[in-house]
């Protein structure tokens, strides 16, 4: 856990933001200025929508919105919202608009009626394709977290936007990098405006951030838990491996991802030798610690819920694929998603009324034979508090969706959704499989082509796989995609990566893997 959860959250926030909550500076002045002209002209248009001609950031101007280009295009689930008596539209600020999940959240806003205004960093200087949807009514860059200023100027941009377009709710889907600094900015924000923040506070994210301290949280609330230990030298591996029982463990270093675990070696080997030399060769140290986790032989699955107050809001299950870019959600009368759902209100129900954000678990199937029967256990790996890209496939709930999400604002009978919310968890019926046209069209059928070239393939390889395309491009969704949007899946395949591999190129940086959903390559 970074060192900033160590300070004082007050002492932070005075000492970077002072009284205003804004740093002084002229850039900035003159910044606002600007951003007051686009807010006073969208307050003179009665329709609502700006009517403001683009203005062009600069490098001292480098927050001014600049509307997104739009399509004559008008979906009609939005007009419909637009003239309901009882519908109450609210400001919406969606972070992370280059992700799926923030372009996906964006658009199931906009059609249930309200505002929207969307941030993301820039990519190599690419704009991002979320920057091009027609569901944002502004669009802002954003300063990104850097080691010399750390969350500063990131926190500072989001005051100002929320202060200049009279946010209402604030959405991060920028990825699990942010996790923590995103908690400190939803203290933050929440303390010196009314914007309520979907997000855990430092506490909460501190607990579940780190897979170790996930796993210590679950089972201080009394939960299922896999055996875990934080090890730091190897005698203490060796300690844990020797004991007198059949378990076995994966070790890995505190703090990687959790998908790592298919990478994991299995320990102890299949001797002591083995084993030995193994852990001799790991740089471990008090300062370098590692987790030590026991295995479990099973399918892995990964969940998705929004929770306000310690209530579950919405929900989804699905398996884990390998790779992680493509998702079908299990039906609501699935046994297993029901376990998986009973277990995630248990966890934010026992986590308290003070929860509210987006959990995201990470579980390992294990089936055995009992004399009853197969009996099926649940065990918990991971918890990220972000979005996640199965929430894709909410995309056709947006009116419950928007429903789950302004429940946070805790307003009586009218809180900027078309009717009154109930308690009813909101699950897809029949849930559609989410696919990324782009990844397919390479994994399923040029790369089955190339091996079969090279002879490393077969043909009935390669016709299996393009069954398994023709598959998802009939029946499934493609994640960027929207007919009355289509400009951010035009730019995402036709602008945006061609620019990311040229760039690579141009630098020299390699990559071992690109991750289409979330707009970002891996080294």
């Amino acid at each position: 856990m970074t060192n900033s959860f160590m300070h004082d959250i007050a002492d932070f926030e005075d000492a970077t933001f002072g009284e205003t909550g804004v740093p002084a500076s002229s850039s900035w002045e003159k910044c606002h200025e600007a951003q007051m002209l686009r807010a006073l002209a969208r307050e003179a248009d009665s329709d609502g929508e700006a009517l403001v001609s683009p203005i062009v950031a600069t490098q001292d101007d480098d927050l001014v919105p600049s509307p997104p280009p739009q399509l004559s295009i008008r979906h009609p689930a939005r007009r419909a919202n637009d003239h309901s008596l009882r519908f109450a539209p609210k400001t919406v600020l969606v972070t992370g608009v280059g992700n799926a999940e923030g372009l996906t959240l964006a658009r199931i806003f906009y059609r249930a009626g309200h505002r929207v205004i969307g941030g993301n960093f820039k990519r190599n200087g690419l704009p991002v394709p979320g920057r091009f949807s027609r569901a944002l009514s502004a669009f802002y860059s954003l300063s990104e977290p850097d080691a010399e200023n750390g969350s500063a100027f990131y926190i500072r941009d989001l005051l100002e936007i929320i202060r200049v377009q009279k946010a209402d709710l604030w959405i991060n889907c920028s990825g699990v990098a942010l996790t923590v600094e995103d908690g400190q900015a939803k203290e933050i924000i929440e303390r010196r405006s009314d914007c309520k923040v979907i997000h855990f506070d430092h506490k909460t994210v501190e607990a579940i951030h780190e897979q170790n301290s996930f796993i210590q949280h679950t089972t201080k609330l009394g939960l299922n838990s896999l055996e875990t230990y934080i090890v730091t030298s190897r005698a203490s591996v060796h300690s844990i491996l020797n004991r007198t029982n059949a378990k076995r463990y994966t070790m890995k270093q505190v703090g990687t991802d959790h998908i790592m675990r298919r990478d994991s070696t299995l320990l102890p080997k299949s001797t002591l030798s083995a084993t030995y030399q193994y852990v001799s060769k790991i740089p471990i140290s008090p300062g370098n610690p590692w987790l030590l986790q026991e295995y479990i032989q099973g399918e892995e699955y990964s969940t998705y819920a929004v929770v306000v107050r310690g209530e579950v809001k919405a929900f989804v299950a699905c398996p884990s694929p390998e790779p992680l870019i493509c998702y079908e959600g299990l039906r609501r009368q699935s046994s297993l998603g029901e376990a998986m759902l009973k277990f995630t209100r248990e966890f934010a129900a026992r986590s308290g009324n003070s929860m509210t954000g987006r959990l995201s678990f990470s579980f390992l199937v294990e089936e055995t034979v009992t004399e009853k029967g197969l009996e099926v256990v649940l065990y918990p790996t991971a918890c990220n508090s972000r979005a996640h890209a199965a929430m894709v496939l909410f995309s056709g709930e947006h009116t419950r969706m928007a429903r789950a999400y302004m429940s946070a604002l805790a307003l009586p009978e009218v809180n900027g959704t078309m009717e009154g919310h109930g308690n009813d968890i909101i699950r897809p019926e029949r849930p559609r499989g989410c696919y990324w046209i782009g990844h397919d069209l390479v994994a399923l059928v040029l790369w089955p082509f190339v091996q079969l070239i090279l002879l490393q393939g077969s043909m009935a390889e390669v016709t299996k796989n393009l069954a398994v395309f023709a598959h998802r491009l009939l029946f499934w969704k493609e994640g960027v995609f929207a007919w009355w949007d289509p400009l951010p899946w035009w730019w995402l395949y036709h602008v945006y990566w061609p620019g990311q591999l040229l760039f690579c190129m141009i630098q020299q940086t390699g990559w071992s893997r690109i991750d289409v959903s979330t707009g970002t390559m891996h080294a």
